[in-house]
């Protein structure tokens, strides 16, 4: 179906996005088409690393299945639940504008679909085209259930840079030889930290510096002279990670589906819920080797982790009959990157600043001016009492915990928008989430001693069409460390970061108003702060959490509410039929 070339770049930079709204939401079909897509949520046998297990997965592939759409399609994805664990999907990075009951975090959004229960996710792409993912969002299950998502611009719009010669996803993950549930189980349990993965994966492969796994490694074939634009997603579970192939610098042009002003980079760094694209010119004449890609982790906490490395082989496809067609790729040499080292925060602070918003007429950076509303919330670690008659594996005999303004948060058994939409939040939720810390401390300098969080189901609420700016700031509770945040239903601009604590005095003059980056997650910077300004233009109920999934299950997230505006595009419709119950 013939979709039309957008006609608004002349237009002010409000009018852009609100006729891009207006015109992606009449779904109109001169300007999209619908698409359907079915999940069959199974059990799989899958071997890695000479370990077979059962695992949770979409149609039986792992990775699971490619969504690929353009900027104002709409797709309706009917998710059918055949394993006995309850499943949501979230589709990670998708603004669900007026579509919150599709965004898909268990008990926030939706109760979970039920053992042999199915949902339709209806939703409509608007103003975003890149690289997003979709994931399980309930307990550990997104450790194999998750995919990425391919959204192409507009029909005749071109990208803002050459046309690639061929587009590649590569999905980055993490590989449990057990059950992950029983890894987050038994941690909770216990109150210690989890067990690590045993491998990370390139498309679902962990690659040959793994013991028994040099046949499940990810292969990219490419010719020489062409250039290739890599769609790289994270979706591990715990660990930021740098990539880089050897000998070979990547132009980073879009990260979070958003386009940014393209730079070279040797290494990329990408937070577990962070899309980047990147275009990789191959060498103009045949080089007679192959290059490793690879993937470890950047650490900043003080616990555990996977120091293992993932490596796929990216191989030239040699002109048939030439000198080089019968060489055996293992008989050329293979080269291999440099990574940073693990704890190389300053590389980490280096490659983010360079993250620029396009900023133009076309793509311009509508960041909010005039502030509403100002928040200020701590992110870190802490600790819960253990329960009575039990010995517990955390700090001096108490449990792990995680807050966000010290409070830990507990998940509801109802799914928060409907209690919101239906005016039943009695029991379920309150809406006196703090604004900034209750008790204020020095908060990346010595640790207070009482380190135990408080525990609430609590919200903020926000009018419609509030400007928000909230600066958040990581915490040296049991350890300074790199968290990255994801804001469900936004993409926000990134106007400051910094090491320290905040000074509300001095750091916001210093704030990029300009060009900042906008995106969907954030890595706040170990033992920094970071800040962000968005307009809550979106009405509905929206998680915010760590993507790293071991520090939400202690309950680093929180929930904003956004009110109902006057008009009727600005109200959140009632839920559809097959809405699940819980």
């Amino acid at each position: 179906m013939k979709m039309g070339v957008s006609l608004l770049s002349s237009l002010p930079a409000f009018l852009v996005f609100f006729s891009f709204l207006t015109f992606c939401l009449l779904a109109d079909p001169v300007l999209g088409i619908t698409r359907h897509y079915k999940f069959d949520v199974k059990l799989h046998n899958v071997t890695r690393l000479c370990h077979t297990r059962s695992i949770v997965s979409v149609n039986g592939q792992f990775p699971g299945p490619r969504i690929v759409a353009r900027e104002c399609d709409q797709l309706l994805i009917k998710v059918v639940n055949h394993v006995p664990n309850n499943i949501s999907i979230h589709w990670h990075g998708i603004r669900q504008l007026r579509s919150g009951w599709a965004d898909g975090p268990a008990y926030v959004t939706q109760c979970p679909i039920q053992t042999g229960q199915s949902y339709v996710y209806n939703f409509t792409i608007v103003g975003q085209r890149g690289t997003l993912f979709w994931h399980a969002h309930i307990s550990w299950l997104r450790a194999t259930v998750y995919g990425p998502i391919v959204i192409l611009p507009k029909r005749g719009v071109p990208y803002p840079f050459a046309k690639p010669y061929k587009e590649v996803p590569i999905i980055l993950g993490e590989w449990f030889n057990s059950d992950p549930e029983a890894v987050i189980s038994q941690a909770l349990q216990t109150g210690g930290g989890p067990n690590v993965s045993d491998a990370y994966t390139i498309n679902g492969l962990p690659g040959p510096l793994y013991n028994c796994s040099a046949k499940d490694t990810f292969m990219l074939k490419v010719k020489p002279g062409k250039t290739y634009l890599l769609r790289l997603i994270n979706a591990a579970l715990n660990d930021e990670l740098f990539f880089s192939i050897a000998n070979h610098t990547l132009t980073v042009v879009d990260v979070d589906a958003l386009y940014v002003k393209p730079f070279e980079s040797d290494t990329l760094l990408i937070a577990p819920g962070q899309t980047t694209n990147v275009i990789l010119k191959t060498k103009t004449i045949y080089p007679n080797a192959t290059f490793f890609m690879t993937a470890r982790p950047y650490v900043t906490g003080q616990g555990t982790y996977d120091n293992s490395t993932v490596a796929g082989i990216l191989e030239y496809e040699s002109v048939p009959n030439s000198l080089h067609s019968s060489v055996s790729i293992k008989m050329l040499p293979l080269f291999k990157p440099i990574l940073p080292a693990l704890n190389d925060t300053s590389f980490a602070t280096n490659f983010a600043s360079k993250l620029r918003s396009l900023a133009n007429v076309q793509y311009p950076a509508n960041v909010p001016r005039k502030v509403d509303k100002h928040f200020f919330f701590t992110v870190g670690l802490g600790t819960s009492p253990c329960q009575h008659n039990q010995t517990c594996q955390g700090p001096n005999g108490t449990k792990f915990a995680a807050s966000v303004n010290n409070v830990s948060f507990e998940m509801p058994t109802t799914a928060l928008l409907q209690a919101h939409f239906f005016g039943q939040s009695n029991g379920v939720y309150t809406p006196d989430f703090p604004s900034s810390p209750i008790i204020p401390f020095n908060y990346t300098g010595t640790p207070p001693n009482n380190t135990m969080v408080s525990n609430g189901t609590k919200v903020v609420v926000l009018p419609f069409n509030t400007s928000v700016e909230l600066v958040m700031q990581d915490t040296s509770i049991l350890g300074a460390e790199s968290h990255p945040l994801h804001l469900h239903g936004f993409n926000f601009f990134v106007v400051g970061q910094g090491f320290g604590n905040f000074d509300p005095n001095k750091d916001p003059a210093k704030f990029n108003l300009i060009d900042p980056v906008e995106r969907n997650t954030i890595g706040v910077p170990s033992g920094g702060w970071v800040a962000i300004r968005f307009v809550a233009d979106n009405p509905g109920v929206w998680f915010m959490h760590c993507h790293l999934e071991v520090h939400t299950s202690w309950g680093l997230k929180m929930a904003w509410i956004v009110l109902d505006g006057e008009l009727p595009n600005q109200k959140l419709p009632p839920p559809p039929a097959d809405l699940p119950k819980c």
